[in-house]
């Protein structure tokens, strides 16, 4: 199904991160008698919090992300007088399902959190400014300036589920498995009596006490499909991981075939298939007790009548648990994103010179340009770097527009 089919279940999304901005640096003086000026004493800002996605197992769609789509981390404080430096931000960790892919709005692939615990690192706080105490030189003895914060990054993701289930439903065709999944989630599958109504998976979000699992319901299996009968492999494949099985036996077969016959079917054809499958937790109910036409003496239900629902969701729903805490904690993984080096120099289309690169960026917009002494430090700074000397080599006239960022600065041959 897909994500717009069901207010339940949800498997794309988009999703806006902003990561918080940092605090400013304080322009601050020691206060002390007899001297109306001491040294300077301003602390530093703080940093903004990052904010990162982490896959996680008991979060089963992105429905929390349709509605509400931003996702924001806070602010660091700014200094103060004394050296006293501002608090970071905290870092917001935003869970998302286990196997969530995470796109640019271009479709370029950014990350896979397959695994419970992956983390990607979405957007990076800013960084805070630094007082006027770091500025202090033997030639510069008074800083009259500090850095501004900066601004925390943004960005639009699009996320896709890529859904593993935490039980799937195997029987034969017609053995009421569309209508149980209708009836226990919010998954909506075409259904009718007569073979493989089912041709593709179905998964619905079951929320039962405090049990929440995803549920599958897989194609019809028939005789023959460990050797690619009917849809075989196909079919097959989407019970590979699975956590749970849930064998549905028909109590209404239109062939008379038994219940026990149905089970060492079902569980002969998952054996030669994967013989593993014989291992995983397994739960077995006749379905259509409504209109049993066959003896049974295990859990019945039907999905028509809604009976046996209660008891069956509260056995399953313990056995995905279970299975769940017996899987083995996969290594998670962190993913930073590299940090950018150097810049470049490049012409904009009214003819200005643009200067990009984080270190070139980041030197202007942390800069206090209405203050003169900031300026001479900047430009000392941005000198030091080589911005100067690369502009030349490009070609940059005086007075020439320079953009680094979102300043515009005027370029003086020979400084």
């Amino acid at each position: 199904m897909s994500g717009t089919e069901s207010s339940g279940f949800v498997d794309e999304a988009q999703l806006n991160v902003k990561a918080g901005d940092g605090g400013a640096g304080s322009v601050s003086f020691r206060r002390e008698a007899h001297v109306p000026k001491g040294g300077p004493d301003g602390g530093d800002g703080g940093k903004g919090g990052d904010v990162w996605l982490q896959g996680n197992r008991n979060v089963a769609s992105l429905l929390a992300f349709r509605d509400h789509p931003h996702r924001k981390a806070t602010s660091g404080t700014h200094g103060a007088g004394k050296k006293r430096h501002g608090a970071g931000g905290s870092d917001l960790m935003v869970d998302v399902p286990e196997g969530t892919v995470v796109r640019a709005p271009d479709g370029e692939l950014l990350v896979d959190l397959a695994n419970h615990g992956d983390r990607w690192l979405a957007v990076q706080g800013g960084r805070g400014g630094r007082g006027n105490a770091r500025f202090l030189t033997n030639a510069r003895r008074a800083p009259s300036f500090a850095e501004q914060g900066e601004y925390g990054e943004e960005r639009w993701l699009h996320l896709e589920l890529k859904l593993m289930a935490d039980a799937a439903l195997v029987g034969f065709p017609n053995a009421g498995k569309s209508t149980l999944i209708s009836a226990v989630s919010a998954a909506k599958p075409k259904i009718a009596d007569y073979p493989f109504t089912t041709l593709t998976p179905h998964l619905g979000v079951v929320r039962f006490q405090d049990h929440e699992f995803v549920l599958a319901d897989i194609p019809g299996l028939v005789e023959g499909a460990a050797e690619g009968k009917g849809l075989g492999h196909q079919f097959l494949r989407h019970i590979e991981r699975a956590r749970v099985l849930v064998l549905m036996l028909d109590l209404a077969p239109v062939d008379g075939r038994s219940p026990a016959d149905q089970e060492a079917v079902l569980l002969r054809e998952l054996g030669q298939y994967r013989p593993e499958l014989l291992d995983r937790l397994r739960l077995v109910v006749g379905s259509k007790a409504d209109v049993a036409t066959e003896d049974y003496d295990g859990l019945r239900i039907s999905g028509v009548a809604r009976t046996g629902l209660d008891e069956m969701l509260g056995k399953l729903g313990t056995l995905v648990d279970e299975a769940r805490n017996a899987e083995p904690a996969p290594e998670p993984y962190v993913t930073l994103r590299p940090s950018e080096q150097g810049f470049s120099v490049v012409r904009d289309m009214d003819g200005a010179w643009r200067v990009r690169g984080k270190i070139a960026e980041r030197a202007v917009a942390l800069a206090d340009l209405t203050n003169d002494e900031a300026m001479v430090y900047v430009q000392e700074r941005l000198r030091r770097m080589g911005v100067e000397r690369a502009l030349a080599r490009a070609g940059a006239r005086d007075g020439d527009t320079v953009r680094i960022g979102d300043v515009e600065l005027g370029y003086e041959e020979g400084l």
